[in-house]
């Protein structure tokens, strides 16, 4: 039989069942039930029972299990086969062996109670240690409480001592029964009832579950109701037989239960046994155990949903969004999906508002499929949590309670660690708080509750601050800093009803302001107010205003969805509220503030929160929703108004705000105004008159509330308001008291008595007596100053309440003075007086108790105790050490007694007069100048004897030090027990501090005697714990105390031990410490070894430096100087000296005993423009005692006509000049410098060529300088390719005026220039357009005038010309357009156009990629600025992608058409209609010549014309004659012969025959006409005509 994947996992069941002896089995269960616990699940539970309850429960046996049988059947959801064949088999001899037997349903049901799923509050596991070790890991056994079991499993060898135990009881009943067993009638009838009973749900849950039983188990069935049947026939004879006996021996009735409880406890497990290798029982459908919880998120963040699904096999997970499965792929890196260990999540990244979605977990295996479904709402401005957007069937246990294993945690443990210190920012910065959570004990699957607190009131995440929780470390991150984010923060760790908090200071710089002098940003801009008309806006001050006092604040607008910003306000208002008028209805609108001094604005402040311009009023009567969450605007829409109602007059009209610059007024609508909106008239007049004028003409009030301006200060009014509809102005309301424009809030007077005293080494608390009759005080400003400086510093930029303020970032050791002022709207109060000065350092307290107290060695009537010192020394150097003790006798301590009358200074004291063998207590307290601390916690009890043991004691004083970020080094001393021979050496053992004691690890292999040990490898960030070990030839002896926990991490401002060199090369070790105690001092140490008796050293120290000094260093001097700072946790540094730095340190010295003076720059040359030569040189410094030594050829040179020195002492230049370079100049350059004790040199040789080239490089120099005294080339000729292909030749010209003059020439002949140059921008050109070989040559440009000439030559020959006309191809190849297709009557021609051709333009075509073949069909030509390739005929074989190369001479220039598919058709068909056009046209019927245009004829002539006509196929011929056809006769002939001539005749031509005729020929192809005029004339008419013109002449001359 083939296992399951259950079964091949845990076939230690099979071979328990298989493989041992029944019995064993058995007692292998009953231990196992004896160790479980009690369970419930879902049916009665099991519980052992005694002796007497199971006399009890004898009686009624069968009543009992078969109702427990039906009451388990009912509530389990399949019952078993096994359990139904056992009953079956049970009931038949059930009078013999049911007396004593217990519940065999109850037993089942402890057996399941152990199979049962493993649930998320993990039973207590009932798996063996060995059963745990064959488990893969994380693996949970997929065992459930099924009732269904294959009887069919059963091998032939249980089932024959089934059969075999079966038939001996019911022999043995049948011949006790004769002895004489005693039972009352009315429970033999019981008995015999649910005999029946059970018999009868025996048959029945057999029939139900036929198909599922084997044909062996068919047999054992058919066997078990025969004999079921003959025992029925038993029973009922023995019912009466035990009506007559009523005695039964002992004995007997002991063995029969025995056999009774082995066959019920064999049935059992053969039933467990076959539940376990029934496959389909451990399947089961998908189950949440944790469902995905919706969110709601915040833009760009992140959020994750996480589900847990049970089921078997394990179910897969599918994620939907809005019913659509998440594709990450089509997304990648928005979309995260994971799978691990059951733990199902779905993490979408940087969420936008399209992330607004219902998302689906779809878990699915062969059982069926589960759904569970969460929401995401994406938000872009801060708005109310709309808890509509989730379902409302998901649920989840609340975070405040946490489920153990063991039920619901009774109390937590809340640790922080690597907490958030008092931290400072800058306006625009980022930062992060956070401090790792420890929270014992931990539960897996439940989270704390994190809440962050500012001054008490909680953190919500916004666009300005992000919260995370990364499952033990709490972060909060400021994107963008600002001033509001100043304040007390608090983190809160709720878990249960156990809650743990940690508190810590931000402070908030103003950040660099853009105009030097300018005020800081206000703070806290807020809406108090808004309806239709204006919103008032308020702001806090700031602390800094720059230098000069704030005239006043600009206040900034801007509509949400916009980023176009205005001012609200012309002139800066001093009040810190005002009223924004000129607002839309219903738009939402963000603000900013901006002060202002006398030397311009400030940066504006953090804009305000989105606001509607909307009256609240109005709410009740208009129909508004929000608009979408990111423009925060609010659509409102009017009801319908009625008409016909005058408004009356508004009620309790009252000015609720007046300041300088504004009033605001403020009523109650009128009772009588109708369903229809009414608006506002305002009305003012002077106090004492009753002229009326109306504030707002041009725009009415929609609101209740209206602000007034450019109102006189001073001067007093008195307002009214009517109201108005449709209907009418209604009446005026009662007017206002009279109203003095002006500031009604006054500006708080200082407050007093600022003191200040100690805080920590870093801060002072400040205190004052708050401002007397202040109104809306704001807060305060707290200012600092070191004493002597004059320079205020604010040491707070958010306003505190309350008389007294902490103020941080103080320097330990400086003196200062504090003053205060008030704040409130109208402004800043003066400053309070100056408090007395105080030196920030720690307040001086007792110290904390000392701890981890040990025996360090025992002797026979006394013991040696160590401790280490307090963690805090209260601000001053502990004095010494007080040590008590006391007997503890049998458990009972007695009264404490002194050990020490005066104070110990060493952490480690010898405790004499003790009592042998006595047990003692012992408890230490430390003392300082404020006085004797508390004691510590009460030690370990100790036993005074002589210790004996080998291996030596533990050490002591273990400390560390130099706390680096992967390093530290710790410090110890020696054991004060060796042991029976000397310490050899010691073993540092290190773990991390929350691991377990079988996590320490060893960092040495070997011993080392040294007492101490630099630690490398620390991992950053996390906390360790160490521990040192001593040995000695007998072993390893205890181990110390702890050292730590310690952070590895590198504190800000650590500093590091510097080595100096001083000018007198004495070599010395620096060390400085910003973060000293009042009363720390520096311990320097070689090799760990105090120095401070030392001959070869030594030691300076002043405030927070040290130096420590070698007199003469030397190789004496090896090894490890270290520099540690007490009074602080762990402060210290450390500077090897090795033989390589010995020697770089000795060089060092010399060359500062025996200066150089240091070269920046060696001795150098150079040309100058007139071809003067100039030598020098750089050093790095020069002094004023700096002298220089000019040196050539061993001799000195000094300043004359010759030469020309100077020198620069700022720069350290060192300069020569001479005005020309002669031959006798030739030879070697020395400058020479002493500066005091310093001297240095710099030479440099001029010989041979290097001089000849200097010297002609000069000589070129200074005729260039003499060139340049007239007209020249600032840059000579060259040339260029513009745009057009054209090539320009330029030169630039310089120190012209207008009588110079430019010629140009070719080849020495001169190029007439149309144009005359007017040396504009210097620049002269010469353009040669479409340049080709014709315009090779040599070009020369001369510029002359009366004071001189200058000339510029090109050559463009040879490789020149190469180059240029590359150039030029390349331009034109570049000008080449996209390759079109063009359509001919003979085929298809692809063509370019480009500026102009030349053959220097290489042209190659080719077709998909080969070369095209030119024939009489495919042709390539150019033709004008077009370059083309005509294909005639085409074919489908001329199809494809065509490629023109143009090559320039070096670079191929491609050009690319695709003659395919569409184009191709295209071009196809136009070339078939084009061809077809042409052979019409060839073809069409035409007059090809022969008739004229105009026949002069004499009357009485015959006139014959011929023509000729062509056409295929031959024409049809008709002639016109005036337009209409032309019948010929005798008189006029007509004729077409050949199917080409025509023949036109007219015999004796008359007037009548004068006219206009036609020839028309037509084909199929067309037709044309040829028209003629026949003009017919009479020559007697000639000329009388001609006699009457000549006699009119005669007449016009006389």
């Amino acid at each position: 039989m083939s296992l399951s994947y259950y079964q091949k996992l845990h076939q230690h069941y099979d071979s328990s069942y298989r493989n041992r002896d029944l019995r064993t089995t058995m007692s292998q269960y009953q231990q196992e039930k004896k160790s479980s616990a009690i369970y419930t699940h879902g049916s009665a539970a099991y519980s052992s029972r005694s002796s007497a309850a199971h006399r009890q429960e004898s009686e009624a046996f069968s009543q009992a299990s078969t109702a427990s049988y039906q009451q388990q059947a009912s509530r389990a959801t399949e019952s078993t086969h096994a359990f139904a064949a056992s009953r079956k088999t049970a009931s038949a001899y059930d009078y013999g062996y049911s007396h004593g037997l217990t519940d065999s349903s109850l037993m089942l049901e402890d057996y399941s109670s152990k199979l049962s799923p493993q649930a998320k509050r993990a039973k207590k596991s009932l798996v063996s240690g060995e059963e745990k070790e064959n488990l893969p890991s994380d693996y949970v056994v997929p065992i459930f409480s099924g009732r269904q079991v294959h009887v069919s499993g059963i091998t032939d060898t249980e089932e024959e001592r089934i059969k075999e135990a079966a038939a001996y009881i019911a022999q043995r009943n049948l011949l006790a029964s004769e002895e004489g067993i005693t039972a009352s009638k009315q429970s033999a009838v019981s008995k015999q009832s649910a005999v029946s009973k059970q018999s009868a749900v025996s048959k029945q849950s057999a029939v139900s579950k036929q198909s599922a039983v084997s044909k062996q188990s068919a047999v054992s069935k058919q066997s078990a109701v025969s004999k079921q049947s003959s025992a029925s026939k038993q029973s009922t004879s023995t019912l009466h037989q035990e009506e007559a006996f009523e005695k039964k021996s002992r004995k007997v009735a002991i063995r029969e239960k025995a056999e009774r409880l082995s066959l019920t406890k064999t049935l059992e497990e053969t039933e467990a046994f076959h539940r376990k290798l029934n496959e389909d029982h451990l399947l089961h459908a998908p189950e949440f155990v944790i469902k995905p919880r919706s969110h709601t998120v915040w833009e760009k963040e992140n959020v994750k949903l996480h589900c847990s699904v049970s089921g078997w096999p394990e179910p897969r997970v599918t994620w939907y969004k809005n019913q659509v499965p998440i594709n990450i792929h089509a997304n990648p890196g928005k979309y995260i999906i994971e799978s691990r260990y059951g733990m199902h999540t779905l993490e979408i990244n940087a969420c936008d508002f399209e992330d607004t979605a219902q998302y689906r977990a779809s878990a699915m295996n062969v059982k069926g499929e589960l759904s569970a479904y969460a929401s995401v709402v994406v938000k872009r401005y801060k708005g109310e949590f709309d808890e509509t957007r989730f379902h409302a069937g998901v649920s989840t246990l609340p975070l405040s309670f946490a489920v153990t294993p063991y039920g619901y945690a009774s109390k937590f443990e809340i640790h922080f660690d690597d907490k958030f210190d008092v931290s400072f920012g800058r306006e625009g910065e980022t930062m992060s708080l956070g401090c790792r959570v420890v929270i014992t004990p931990e539960i897996k699957h439940f989270q704390p509750e994190i809440q962050w607190y500012r001054n008490g009131a909680p953190v919500s995440p916004s666009k300005w601050v992000q919260t995370l929780w990364s499952g033990d470390r709490a972060t909060l991150t400021f994107s963008h800093l600002n001033k509001e984010d100043e304040g007390l923060y608090t983190i809160r760790v709720r878990m249960g009803e156990y809650y743990e908090q940690y508190s810590a200071y931000v402070f908030v710089r103003d950040a660099d302001a853009e105009i030097e002098g300018a005020p800081a940003s206000p703070l806290d801009v807020v809406c108090l107010d808004a309806n239709k008309d204006y919103i008032i806006i308020s702001w806090k001050q700031p602390a800094v205003d720059g230098g000069s006092p704030i005239l006043g604040y600009f206040i900034d607008k801007c509509e949400v969805g916009t980023d176009s910003w205005s001012q609200c306000n012309d002139t800066p208002v001093k009040f810190a509220r005002f009223p924004v008028t000129g607002l839309i209805e219903g738009r939402s609108y963000i603000f900013r503030v901006r002060a202002v001094n006398k030397n311009g604005i400030g940066l504006p402040s953090r804009v305000s929160e989105p606001v509607a311009a909307l009256d609240p009023a109005e709410k009740a009567r208009l129909k508004s929703r929000p608009s979408p969450p990111w423009t925060g605007q609010i659509i409102v829409t009017e009801e319908e108004p009625t008409e016909g109602i005058v408004p009356g007059p508004p009620t309790d009209l009252c000015v609720t705000e007046a300041t300088r610059s504004y009033v605001v007024l403020s009523w109650k609508p009128p009772g009588q105004r109708g369903h229809e909106g009414i608006l506002y008239f305002v009305e003012k007049c002077d106090a004492g008159t009753e002229n009326w004028q109306r504030v707002n003409t041009e725009l009415p009030v929609k609101s209740p509330r209206f602000a007034l301006f450019d109102l006189a200060e001073g001067k007093s009014y008195r307002f009214r308001v009517r109201c108005s509809n449709s209907a009418g102005v209604g009446e005026p309301s009662e007017a206002t008291e009279v109203t003095v424009v002006g500031d009604k809030l006054d500006i708080p007077k200082p407050p007093g008595k600022i003191i200040p005293s100690r805080n920590t080494d870093t801060s002072v608390i400040v205190s004052w007596e708050e401002s007397k009759d202040a109104k809306e005080l704001v807060g305060y400003y707290i200012e600092a100053s070191v004493v002597g400086s004059g320079k205020w510093e604010p040491c707070n930029n958010n306003p505190v309440k309350g008389p007294r303020f902490t103020c941080h970032g103080l320097v330990t050791g400086q003196s200062y003075i504090f003053r205060v002022r008030a704040v409130n709207a109208a402004g800043l109060s003066e400053y309070s007086q100056d408090s007395e000065a105080i030196e920030v350092k720690a307040a001086i307290a007792a110290p904390s108790p000392p701890c981890d107290i040990t025996c360090l060695e025992s002797f026979r009537d006394s013991m040696v105790l160590g401790w280490k010192q307090p963690d805090k020394t209260g601000g001053a150097e502990i004095t010494g050490y007080y040590v008590n003790y006391r007997e503890v006798i049998d458990g009972v301590p007695g009264r404490w007694r002194e050990a020490n009358i005066k104070a110990v200074s060493d952490e480690a004291y010898k405790i004499s007069n003790l009592k042998e063998n006595m047990v003692y207590q012992f408890q230490v307290a430390a003392m300082n100048i404020a006085g004797l601390g508390e004691p510590s916690a009460v030690s370990q009890c100790f036993k005074c004897e002589e210790w004996t043991i080998a291996v030596p004691g533990p050490p002591h004083n273990v400390k560390y030090s130099e706390v680096r970020k992967t390093s530290l080094v710790l410090q110890w001393k020696p054991p004060i027990h060796s042991g029976r021979t000397p310490v050899t050496g010691y073993f540092v053992d290190l773990k991390e501090a929350h691991a377990k004691d079988d996590q320490w690890r060893g960092l040495n292999k070997a011993a080392i005697k040294n007492t101490y040990l630099r630690v490398q490898g620390l991992k950053e960030g996390v906390s360790y714990v160490l521990r040192v070990r001593a040995v000695n030839q007998a072993g390893v002896g205890k181990p110390s105390d702890l050292a730590g926990p310690v952070v590895a991490e590198t504190r800000p401002g650590t500093k590091e031990v510097v080595v100096n060199v001083d000018d007198d090369g004495v070599i010395s070790l620096n060390f400085e410490c910003d973060q000293m105690a009042p009363n720390s001092q520096f311990n320097w140490s070689k090799d760990y070894v105090s120095t401070e008796d030392s001959p070869r050293l030594e030691v300076e120290s002043k405030g927070n430096k040290t130096k420590m000094t070698f007199k003469d260093l030397g190789t004496e001097d090896l090894g490890i100087y270290s520099c540690d700072v007490t009074d602080t946790d762990g402060i210290g540094s450390s500077y090897l000296i090795d033989e390589e730095e010995l020697k770089r340190l000795l060089a060092l010295s010399q060359e500062h005993k025996f200066p150089t003076v240091p070269i920046k720059s060696e001795l150098a040359v150079e040309i100058l423009e007139k071809g003067q030569v100039r030598f020098w040189m750089q050093a790095e410094k020069l002094s004023g005692n700096t002298k220089v030594s000019y040196i050539f050829n061993d001799k000195e040179i000094f300043e004359g006509p010759k030469y020309k020195m100077h020198i620069d002492r700022n720069t350290g230049i060192i300069e020569m000049f001479m005005e020309k370079l002669q031959d006798e100049d030739e030879g070697t350059y020395t400058f020479q410098l002493q500066d005091g004790k310093a001297t240095g040199h710099s030479t440099l040789v001029l010989i041979g060529d290097v001089y000849k080239k200097l010297q002609k490089e000069a000589e070129f120099q200074r005729q260039e300088w003499i060139r340049k005294q007239g007209p020249h080339f600032a840059e000579y000729l060259s040339w260029e390719v513009t745009g057009e292909c054209n090539v320009l030749l330029k030169c630039k010209v310089a120190n012209i005026k207008k009588e110079t003059h430019i010629v140009w020439y070719k080849d020495e002949r001169e190029i007439s220039v149309d144009e005359k140059h007017d040396f504009k921008d210097g620049i002269c050109t010469l353009l040669i357009t479409e340049f080709s070989k014709k315009d090779a040559g040599i070009y020369e440009v001369i510029l002359k005038d009366d004071r001189g000439k200058d000339k510029s030559r090109l050559k463009l020959v040879d490789e020149a010309f190469k180059e240029l006309m590359t150039e030029v191809c390349k331009r034109i190849a570049l000008s080449a357009t996209d390759l079109k297709i063009q359509s001919t009557a003979e085929g298809i021609r692809l063509y370019s156009s480009v500026t102009y051709y030349l053959d220097d333009l290489k042209v190659n075509w080719s077709h998909n990629g080969t070369p095209v073949k030119y024939t009489d069909r495919v042709k390539s030509g150019v033709t004008g600025e077009q370059i083309w390739l005509q294909i005639n005929e085409p074919t489908p074989n001329d199809k494809g992608k065509y490629v023109m190369e143009l090559f320039d001479g070096k670079t191929g220039h491609q050009k690319t058409v695709d003659l395919s598919g569409q184009a191709y058709d295209e071009a196809f068909a136009e070339f078939q209609r084009l061809k077809q056009a042409a052979i019409a046209e060839k073809n069409r019927a035409r007059v090809v010549g022969g008739l004229p245009d105009v026949v002069t004829i004499q009357e009485g002539k015959a006139l014959n014309l011929t023509c000729i006509v062509w056409g295929d196929p031959t024409p049809e011929v008709s002639w016109l004659k005036n337009e209409k056809p032309l019948v010929p006769d005798d008189h006029c002939s007509v004729k077409f012969e050949a199917g080409k001539t025509a023949y036109f005749t007219v015999s004796g031509v008359s007037t009548a025959d004068s006219g206009k005729y036609g020839l028309v020929v037509k084909n199929k192809y067309g037709s044309e006409i040829s028209d003629f005029t026949i003009s017919v004339f009479i020559p007697e008419e000639e000329a009388r005509k001609a006699t009457e013109q000549a006699r009119k002449g005669n007449k016009k001359a006389k």
